[in-house]
């Protein structure tokens, strides 16, 4: 396969995209999802809602490629990432919502699984069937359930403390961090809000803390291989607290929100959250393996993320 086949699929892909996009929204997009706001009025992310091909022009997202087997699956989730976002602030449809969300949700998996993959000594073909059965299954649940499954799980936001638990575990791996790197999960949610005394007030709303000791119970091995996480992991993560921080003033009930301006929070929020995905791209090519370990020993998940040599 040449070193640009995938570069070649992915502009494939993004131009037969591009042509259904453009047929389906000449179309007018057919029904509006039920909680988005109609043409003139203010949507939901502060940004006056147009008539024609795009219902929110500024708010859109970009992507990258990789020439590796985990890093096409990285780089194909981030492809995603752009459809997904235009599809939902193009369209106001259910669909593109969707879409949307299922975008999101293919990219934040791969992280905390590739993780536990390389404490759990999977094989590749383990780690690849385990993502495509959670992906499949929050898309199906999504569409014909609703968001959070019928369950009150939300798989995006639970997957950002999973990665942070599984991350710490990867780097400190001992046999008395794991009952413990659940507790990691906590301070996560709370960054988002979610305080022990919100849980505490509703615990079987909140049920799903138990899934924080989940990479603890998986990590059964120590990691086969090192990553440095200066720069590009913390470069990563300061990306994606700025673009929180603007998500949140970029709702159509917070004073900053200025509907007609070119200047949308959200749309700076879709900027950054992809400048978070390549610094994290980047981090995962930091990679090395710890002498004296087997990268054949079926700890191979991120070995792949690294480029050959010559």
């Amino acid at each position: 396969m040449s070193r640009f086949t995938p570069l070649r699929i992915a502009l494939v892909s993004l131009g037969v995209f591009g042509v259904g996009f453009v047929a389906v929204g000449i179309g007018g997009w057919g029904t509006p999802a039920a909680n988005e706001q109609a043409i003139g009025e203010i949507s939901r992310w502060c940004e006056r809602v147009a008539g024609g091909l795009l219902r929110e022009p500024v708010n859109r997202r970009n992507a990258f490629t990789g020439n590796r087997p985990l890093a096409l699956l990285y780089a194909s989730a981030v492809l995603f990432l752009g459809p997904g976002s235009m599809a939902m602030h193009a369209s106001h449809t259910r669909a593109g919502a969707w879409i949307d969300n299922v975008s999101m949700v293919a990219f934040i998996l791969i992280p905390w699984l590739v993780n536990l993959a390389q404490m759990g000594r999977w094989s590749d073909r383990v780690l690849f069937a385990g993502y495509a059965a959670l992906l499949g299954a929050y898309a199906v649940g999504y569409w014909f359930i609703g968001p959070e499954l019928g369950v009150g799980l939300d798989l995006f936001g639970i997957s950002i403390g999973l990665w942070a638990i599984s991350e710490v575990l990867h780097r400190w791996h001992s046999p008395p961090l794991r009952p413990l790197s659940g507790l990691v999960g906590f301070g996560v949610a709370a960054v988002f809000g979610i305080t022990p005394a919100v849980m505490a007030s509703d615990p079987a709303g909140h049920w799903w803390v138990v899934l924080f000791w989940v990479p603890g119970l998986l990590a059964r091995h120590p990691p086969p291989a090192r990553r440095r996480y200066v720069p590009w992991f913390w470069a990563g993560v300061a990306s994606f607290a700025v673009a929180y921080a603007i998500w949140l003033t970029g709702k159509a009930d917070h004073p900053w929100c200025a509907p007609d301006s070119l200047l949308q929070a959200h749309a700076a929020w879709h900027v950054l959250s992809a400048t978070a995905t390549w610094a994290f791209f980047l981090f995962f090519r930091t990679e090395a393996p710890l002498a004296g370990t087997d990268p054949a020993s079926g700890a191979s998940a991120t070995a792949a993320l690294r480029p050959r040599s010559g």
